[in-house]
C-alpha cells in the first residue's frame, strides 16, 4: 500500500556515477528539487559492488562531479602508472559520491536521498528493508540506469561450475589467492586485464596464470589522456591522429593500423587481430606487464568449468585441484540500444562523448537547466552507444564528430565546457591555443582533416559489417 506522496521536479533512478553527474548540474544551474533513488546503501551506483583493488582507468581529475575535484591531479612517481595523473581508488571514488552527497545535495535543502530502495509502477518508491512505498509526483522522471552495467559480483557467470573447482568473481581474489598454486582469469576485458595485473603485481609467476582470451581488444593508450597542461599537446595531438586516420586510410583496417602506428591504440600480440573493443585504457606498463603472460587461451568462450579440465567453444584445457578460476567474464557495459535523451516527461542518460559517462550526465544536466525546447536539447545530445567490436570505434568517432560540430553552434556550451573539469581540453584550449605552437599546429591539423573524416566514415559504415 502505497503511504504518502512527496512533490519533485526530477525523480532520479539511480545513484551512480551518471544520475549523481546530472543532479550535481541540475544543482548548479537551476533552482530545481529533485528525489534519487538507488538499491545501494550509499550512492555510487557500480562502485559499490566493484572489486577491492579497482582503479579508474582515465585520470581522477575528470572523473566524478563538476563542482567537487576527485583526487589532488597528482603525478604518479611509481609503479605502472608513473609519469601518469593519479588514478583514484574505488574507495576514493565512493568517498567523492559519498561526501558530494552530504556536504553538498543534501545542505541544499533541494536533493532527497532514498538508499536501499528501488522505483515501481513508473514513480513510487519502495524501501527494500521495510517495503514502505513512497508516491512521487515528478515533472521528470530520469532514468540513470540505462546502462545496465554489469560486473562480476553481481553476475552470474553464463557457464556452469563443477562442484570439484574453485572458481571465484574478481572480489574475491584477494582473499583466496595464496591458497592457489595457479591461476585461469577467465574474460580479458577490464576486470580481466586488472586480475592479471593484480596477480604479476603481487608476486605470482607469470607461468601459473593462464587468460583465457575469447576475443583480443583493441586498448586505448593511456598518454593520450593526461589532462595537466604538460599533456595538452599530446591530447591535441590525439584528436588530430585520430581524424587523420580516418581521412586517409584506404579501408577500414587501414584506420585502425593507423591508429596503431600512432600510438591511439594498442593490442596485446601485435600478430593476432583484436574482434573487441571496449574503451580500456592502459599505459604502456601495464600493457608491458600483461605481455610477460605468455599463457594466452584462445579457444574461444567458456562452456564449463569440471574437475579436471575447462571446455571452450573450441576445444578444452586441463585444470585442476590447485588452481583458482577468476571470473572476469561479466559484459561491463553492454552495447543497449540508444533512445531519445529528452521524450516529454522522461530523460535517459547516455554518453553523448565517447567513453565519457559522467561528462555526458553532466553535460546533459546542464543542458536540462539552461535549454527549454526538447528538439534543441535532443540536437545538443545525440547518444551514442558503447562499443563491443572495433568498428563501433568508428561509429561512435561519427556521432561524435557530428556532436563536436552542433556544440560550436551555441556559445553557452563552449563556455560550459571550457569551465568543467570533466572537460580537461577545453578547459585548456581557450588558455593554451595560440600560445602552445605545438598544440595549435594540432588543432590545425584537426581542422583540416575533419571534414574528409566524416565523408570516410560515412563511406566505410556504409559497407556491411564482418560477420
Amino acid at each position: 500500500m502505497t503511504g504518502r506522496t512527496i512533490a519533485t521536479d526530477y525523480l532520479i533512478m539511480g545513484g551512480g556515477a551518471s544520475g549523481i553527474a546530472f543532479a550535481d548540474s541540475l544543482l548548479t544551474d537551476s533552482d530545481a528539487t529533485m528525489v534519487i533513488v538507488d538499491r545501494h546503501h550509499r550512492p555510487g551506483g557500480h562502485w559499490n559492488d566493484a572489486y577491492p583493488f579497482v582503479r579508474l582507468h582515465q585520470p581522477s581529475s575528470s572523473y566524478g562531479v563538476n563542482s567537487a575535484p576527485l583526487g589532488t591531479g597528482a603525478i604518479d612517481e611509481i609503479g605502472l602508472n608513473a609519469g601518469f595523473e593519479e588514478l583514484a581508488s574505488g574507495q576514493e571514488v565512493l568517498s567523492h559520491y559519498d561526501r558530494v552527497m552530504r556536504q553538498r545535495f543534501l545542505p541544499s535543502g533541494r536533493v532527497q536521498w532514498f538508499p536501499t530502495s528501488e522505483v515501481v509502477e513508473g514513480n513510487v518508491i519502495r524501501s527494500l528493508l521495510s517495503g514502505e512505498r513512497i508516491r512521487v509526483d515528478p515533472a521528470r522522471f530520469v532514468d540513470a540506469t540505462h546502462s545496465k552495467m554489469l560486473v562480476p559480483s553481481t553476475t552470474r557467470p553464463s557457464y556452469d561450475v563443477s562442484p570439484d573447482a574453485t572458481c571465484v568473481p574478481l572480489n574475491d581474489l584477494p582473499r583466496v589467492a595464496h591458497h592457489f598454486d595457479e591461476y585461469v582469469v577467465i574474460g580479458a576485458g577490464k576486470t580481466g586485464m586488472d586480475a592479471c595485473i593484480w596477480l604479476l603485481e603481487n608476486g605470482a609467476d607469470p607461468a601459473a596464470i593462464r587468460w583465457i582470451m575469447a576475443r583480443d581488444s583493441w586498448v586505448l593508450n593511456r598518454a593520450n589522456f593526461q589532462p595537466s597542461d604538460g599533456g595538452f599537446a599530446r591530447m591535441c595531438r590525439s584528436i588530430a591522429d585520430q581524424v587523420e586516420a580516418i581521412a586517409l586510410a584506404e579501408s577500414l583496417d587501414d584506420v585502425f593500423a593507423r591508429l596503431e602506428a600512432s600510438g591511439e591504440l594498442m593490442r596485446f600480440d601485435p600478430t593476432v587481430e583484436p574482434e573487441a573493443y571496449h574503451c580500456a585504457i592502459l599505459s604502456d606498463g601495464e600493457m608491458a606487464e600483461l605481455r610477460r603472460i605468455e599463457g594466452v587461451v584462445r579457444l574461444g568462450r567458456v562452456t564449463s568449468i569440471e574437475a579436471d579440465r575447462i571446455e571452450l567453444d573450441d576445444g578444452a584445457i586441463p585444470t585442476g585441484p590447485t588452481t583458482l578460476h577468476v571470473d572476469c567474464s561479466a559484459a561491463g557495459i553492454p552495447t543497449r540500444p540508444a533512445t531519445t535523451v529528452f521524450d516529454g516527461d522522461r530523460i535517459t542518460l547516455q554518453w553523448v562523448r565517447t567513453c565519457q559517462p559522467t561528462f555526458s550526465a553532466a553535460m546533459i544536466g546542464f543542458v536540462e537547466a539552461r535549454f527549454d525546447d526538447d528538439a534543441v536539447k535532443n540536437r545538443i545530445c545525440n547518444p551514442i552507444v558503447p562499443p563491443t567490436v572495433p568498428r563501433d570505434w568508428l561509429r561512435m568517432m561519427r556521432v561524435e564528430l557530428d556532436n563536436r560540430n552542433c556544440w560550436n553552434d551555441y556559445p553557452e556550451i563552449g563556455d560550459w565546457m571550457a569551465a568543467s573539469r570533466l572537460d580537461p581540453f577545453n578547459k585548456r584550449a581557450r588558455t593554451l591555443l595560440g600560445v602552445d605552437a605545438e598544440a595549435t599546429e594540432h588543432v590545425g591539423r584537426y581542422l583540416a582533416n575533419v571534414v574528409p573524416a566524416i565523408a570516410q566514415l560515412d563511406r566505410f559504415l556504409a559497407q556491411p559489417a564482418a560477420t
